[in-house]
C-alpha cells in the first residue's frame, strides 16, 4: 500500500484555492477534495452559524479520509480545519474548543497558501469583501508562523502558482 501526501491549500475567500487544488490533481493524475463549506452554503442557502462550524471542519476531514484510499501519491484539499478556525474567530469571536483542537492537529505533509492577487470575485452569500479577503490572508499567515508550520506561499497566474508547487514537491518526492 503507498503513502499518500496530503497537501491542504490555505487561502481566503476568492483566492484560488479551487483552481489551484483542481489544477494540481490533474497535473498529478490524483484527485482532489473540494471544500465542503462550498456545498453547505448551496444546499442551505445560508452561510453557517456559529455552532454549524464543527460539522464544517469534521465533513471536511471526513471526505478527505475518504477520498485518500482513491489518490495516487497525492491529495490535494481545497482548505482544512484551519480555514474554519480562522472564519470564525472572525465572525463570531471564537472557534470553540472541538474546532480549535481539529486546527490544532494540522495533519498535512504539505501546506500551501494562495496569494489573494487574484481580482476579487462576489460569489453569492460566500464572500464577503476585498478588504476581509486582506484581513484573513494576514491571520492564515499569522497562524501558520505562530505555529511554526511551514508553506509555500503561491502568487499569480493559475500556471505560475501550478508550476511554484511543481517545484516545491519535487522536492518532497526525493
Amino acid at each position: 500500500m503507498s503513502t499518500v501526501n496530503r497537501v491542504v491549500i490555505l487561502g481566503a475567500e476568492s483566492s484560488g484555492k479551487s483552481i489551484l487544488a483542481e489544477a494540481l490533481a490533474a497535473h498529478y493524475q490524483t484527485i482532489w477534495v473540494p471544500e465542503y463549506l462550498r456545498e453547505f452554503v448551496e444546499q442551505q442557502q445560508r452561510v453557517p452559524r456559529q455552532e454549524e462550524q464543527i460539522l464544517i471542519a469534521r465533513t471536511q476531514l471526513q471526505r478527505e479520509a475518504e477520498l485518500a484510499s482513491k489518490a495516487q501519491d497525492w491529495l490535494f484539499c481545497d482548505t482544512g480545519p484551519c480555514m474554519t478556525a480562522i472564519y470564525s474567530r472572525h465572525y463570531f469571536g471564537d472557534a470553540g474548543a472541538e474546532l480549535d483542537a481539529l486546527d490544532q492537529a494540522h495533519q498535512y505533509d504539505f501546506t500551501i497558501v494562495t496569494a489573494p492577487d487574484f481580482p476579487w470575485m462576489p460569489d453569492g452569500l460566500q464572500r464577503e469583501s476585498a478588504a476581509v479577503r486582506q484581513l484573513i490572508h494576514e491571520e492564515v499567515l499569522n497562524v501558520l508562523e505562530d505555529r511554526d508550520i511551514p508553506f509555500l506561499l503561491v502568487e499569480g497566474s493559475k500556471a505560475q502558482r501550478l508550476e511554484q508547487v511543481q517545484f516545491a514537491l519535487s522536492f518532497l518526492m526525493m
